[in-house]
């Protein structure tokens, strides 16, 4: 069965920080004095300042743009890397000896640098203020007044310094990029010039312009072609009229000159023949017999056939003469010259000659409408292709223009900037000598050291007494924790001696307390300057 905490009232609490008040005081009485006395002998600090203002250009506002406060915050954050860089800021610690202390410790230098760059120097842009609208302050803190004074003297002139050196370098370097970007589109510029001159060479025919001219030619190559198909008509009509006539002559002619071997007659039917012909007839006939009775081989026989072959040698000789003859008529006949035949060949041969040159025009007339035809459909083309680099074209040279005008500006603000007649940095006030330190804050700090030395008093006493809490120790702890009322509460019992006894062995605690507390304040002060913790809160 577990119990509920006794909640003490306040006079019990008080009562108990009163029991233990020695060992809350003397720990914060030796670590306050230790700490006061580190305090104490901290080095002083001293700031000196000096304002920096933007000074109006010498030349008219056309030319110079007045920085705005954001542009003024921008161009500090530029210019304070360049002015707290290491290899500016080492060789101020080195001239003027600062940290003094801090390097015969062993601190390395980059941990200084890093501490007045961050920590000891300030720059701050002046906002809201009336008479200097574009102005900043540097300041700068240390432990000697006049060697501050000149650190931030220094600075404040590092800071012109590379303004003017900025201003000068950005002209520069504005003008350089001007030129190069100006070449790299004229460049492109001359491309497309030189592209567009290269398509119109090879598209010399077919270019927009001239699109009418190539119509009306094609319109007259389309007459022409009409006129040359009407014309070949005409002679191949003229041709297929000749030839029929041409045919019929030939046919007339060779019928002149079958009558002509018909008159010659048939070689058959002449009386000669027709004698050998019944001669011939009853040779065979008396062979025939003679066969029947005598052999192939009987010289009757034998005789017999060649007076046969006499008699059909005469015939086909007939024949022979006959047909010759009329051969010879057909070749005297058709070797005779026909004047209309001459007339006709020779109008065939004009119009077949000049039939083949109108068709020979024509071929030419329908090459040219072809290659018209083939240049006037690639008239759009031409144009689109041409249209598209001349948009290009415009572009590149409206950028030209632009880049143009923008460098004159550029060249303008760049020999303002470099020869220092624009808005420039100037020293208004210069460094102050400073007279009274702004750090360390000696009663803060030791304020804090009081009041550290209070809260370990307190820890020290709660080690001991919240133990107690948790056990019976007096009769209402006994009523809480076992719920029954307490009948007698017997006091403790001490005789004369055992109370001077307690007295003096509170006492000798009480002297050793103090003793000890007297000796650890110079104990602790040594410890913490050593340590050099408060070195951290002296700024």
């Amino acid at each position: 069965m577990s119990v509920e905490f006794r909640q003490r009232k306040p006079a019990e609490y008080l009562q108990i920080l009163w029991k233990r008040k020695w060992m809350i005081v003397l720990p914060a009485i030796a670590i306050s004095f230790a700490i006061a006395l580190v305090v104490w002998r901290l080095p002083s600090l001293y700031q000196s300042s000096s304002l920096l203002i933007v000074r109006p250009p010498t030349i008219s506002g056309v030319f110079v743009q007045s920085l705005s406060e954001a542009d003024m915050a921008a161009r500090i954050n530029v210019i304070t890397p360049e002015v707290l860089s290491r290899s500016s800021v080492q060789p101020l610690i080195e001239r003027y000896n600062l940290y003094a202390a801090e390097r015969q410790r062993g601190t390395p230098m980059e941990a200084l640098v890093e501490r007045m760059q961050t920590r000891d120097t300030q720059i701050q842009v002046s906002q809201g203020n009336a008479e200097y609208p574009n102005a900043f302050t540097v300041s700068y803190k240390g432990s000697e007044p006049r060697v501050v004074q000149a650190v931030t003297a220094e600075i404040a002139r590092k800071f012109v310094d590379a303004q003017i050196k900025a201003a000068g370098t950005s002209g520069t370097m504005t003008k350089q990029f001007f030129e190069e970007r100006l070449r790299e589109v004229k460049a492109e510029l001359d491309a497309l010039d030189n592209r567009r001159i290269q398509f119109m060479q090879q598209n010399i025919g077919q270019l927009p312009s001239e699109g009418d001219s190539i119509a009306a030619r094609l319109s007259g190559l389309y007459e022409q072609q009409k006129s040359y198909n009407t014309e070949i008509g005409r002679m191949r009509d003229q041709l297929t009229q000749l030839r029929d006539q041409r045919g019929e002559l030939d046919r007339q002619r060779q019928q002149e000159i079958d009558d002509v071997a018909n008159a010659v007659g048939d070689p058959k039917n002449k009386p000669e023949y027709v004698a050998l012909a019944a001669r011939r007839s009853g040779l065979n006939a008396e062979l025939q017999r003679m066969l029947t009775t005598l052999k192939e081989k009987n010289p009757d026989v034998i005789a017999k056939r060649a007076e046969v072959a006499d008699v059909q040698a005469n015939m086909d000789q007939l024949v022979s003469a006959t047909n010759a003859q009329i051969e010879e008529k057909r070749r005297t006949l058709t070797s005779r010259v026909d004047s209309r035949v001459s007339r006709l060949e020779s109008n065939i041969q004009l119009y077949t000659g000049e039939l083949a040159r109108q068709q020979s025009l024509l071929g030419q007339t329908n090459a040219q409408i072809g290659d018209l035809e083939r240049r006037i459909n690639g008239v759009p083309g031409a144009q689109v292709a041409l249209e598209a680099m001349e948009r290009d074209y415009n572009t590149k040279k409206a950028l030209y223009d632009g880049l143009l005008q923008q460098q004159e500006k550029a060249i303008t603000s760049a020999t303002v900037e470099i020869n220092q007649q624009g808005q420039t940095l100037a020293v208004v006030d210069p460094a102050n000598l400073p007279t009274r330190p702004v750090a360390p804050n000696r009663p803060l700090l030791v304020g804090v050291g009081l009041a550290l030395g209070l809260g370990i008093g307190l820890l020290l006493a709660a080690a001991l007494e919240v133990p107690r809490l948790l056990t019976i120790q007096t009769t209402e702890d006994a009523e809480h924790y076992t719920s029954l009322p307490v009948l007698v509460a017997v006091p403790q019992l001490l005789s004369a001696r055992e109370k001077r006894r307690l007295k003096v062995r509170h006492a000798m605690m009480v002297a050793a307390g103090i003793a000890v507390t007297i000796l650890s304040i110079p104990a602790l002060a040594l410890a913490l300057r050593y340590t050099h913790i408060f070195d951290q809160f002296a700024v």
